[in-house]
């Protein structure tokens, strides 16, 4: 080993930096593959459940500006090394080296056996599951593969094999990247499906207030206006786009209906083979049956059940008895 050279800040910096755009670019490609693979042939693609979630999110954020650091960092270290032989044998570059390839092979250990052990337990092995074995073992096969190569100063030597290798990674990260907006749509969509989300919940909140104002008063609100009680803390969202209130209606002794403008329809999904006892299946069900709506403005009719919905009066009275 050359003792004579010393790791100044800039190359402790330089390895620790493309190390940990290394492990945060893995991360998140598992986190959109997987992603894809449920949505593709999981449960997902059967009860579509959120494909904007914060997770998803940062996985494509953190690819799109990680990865292009990591790649960058990795062409500097090695065209250094490349002009300085001698800096092979730092030891943050040992060190970090060393322990990428210890933690690609241990990931590669438990991704089989995740399989083994699934397996012998006769657990159904899903298209879904293997798939997902699959990605980790390729992936982290690549990464031992690649380590251990430099571990030998393979790609010091042989740059039009390493920027093979570094444009075909790059060429994966795309595809990766480009699948997860497929998955989640554009953030146009995003926007759209995230304010007709709100949109539901301020009319489900709207028709909360509306039942208690009848449980109270023994009739319904002639506008949105009576529903605002600042001495109980009531209060009455507007739309999440225009800012505009949401239309009230009351049209009968028991009956009023409620009317919004969606920006897109709500998105539908298969019933066959789903698992009634998953709440995502439940909210969508709900949402389906009781909010769904297409494009444009749409307006739900209720009726209040006096059976069900008695007012405080009554209750009270019953008490007493």
């Amino acid at each position: 080993m050359n003792e004579r050279i010393k790791a100044t800040p800039k190359d402790f910096f330089l390895w620790l930096g493309a190390m940990v755009a290394l492990y945060l670019s893995v991360g998140s490609v598992v986190a959109v593959t997987f992603e894809y693979i449920e949505r593709l042939v999981g449960s997902s693609s059967i009860i579509g459940y959120d494909p904007y979630s914060g997770g998803m999110q940062f996985a494509i954020a953190s690819l799109i500006v990680v990865f292009p650091v990591y790649i960058i960092l990795t062409r500097i270290l090695n065209q250094d090394i490349r002009r300085n032989p001698e800096k092979k044998e730092l030891w943050i570059r040992r060190w970090l080296v060393f322990l990428t390839v210890f933690l690609a092979g241990l990931a590669l250990v438990i991704d089989l056996i995740v399989l083994l052990y699934t397996f012998l337990g006769g657990e159904q092995l899903t298209a879904a599951f293997l798939l997902k074995v699959v990605t980790i073992f390729v992936l982290f096969a690549g990464i031992f593969y690649y380590y251990l190569k430099d571990i030998h100063g393979y790609w010091e030597n042989n740059e039009k094999q390493s920027k093979m290798v570094g444009g075909g990674v790059a060429l994966v990260v795309l595809m990766t990247i480009i699948s997860g907006f497929v998955i989640m749509g554009s953030p146009a969509t995003q926007r759209a499906l995230r304010e007709d989300d709100q949109r539901i919940r301020d009319l489900q909140g709207i028709q909360s207030q509306v039942t208690e104002y009848y449980r109270t008063t023994e009739e319904l609100p002639n506008s949105l206006e009576d529903l605002k009680d600042p001495l109980v803390g009531a209060y009455i969202q507007n739309d999440p786009a225009t800012g505009e209130p949401y239309e009230y209606t009351a049209t009968g002794k028991l009956t009023f209906e409620l009317c919004a403008t969606f920006a897109l329809p709500l998105p539908e999904f298969n019933e066959k083979g789903i698992d009634p006892s998953d709440w995502r299946v439940r909210d969508l069900q709900q949402k389906a049956e009781d909010w769904g709506h297409g494009e444009g403005r749409t307006c739900f009719e209720r009726t209040i059940d006096p059976d069900r919905v008695k007012p405080y009066k009554e209750l009270n009275e019953a008490l007493r008895f």
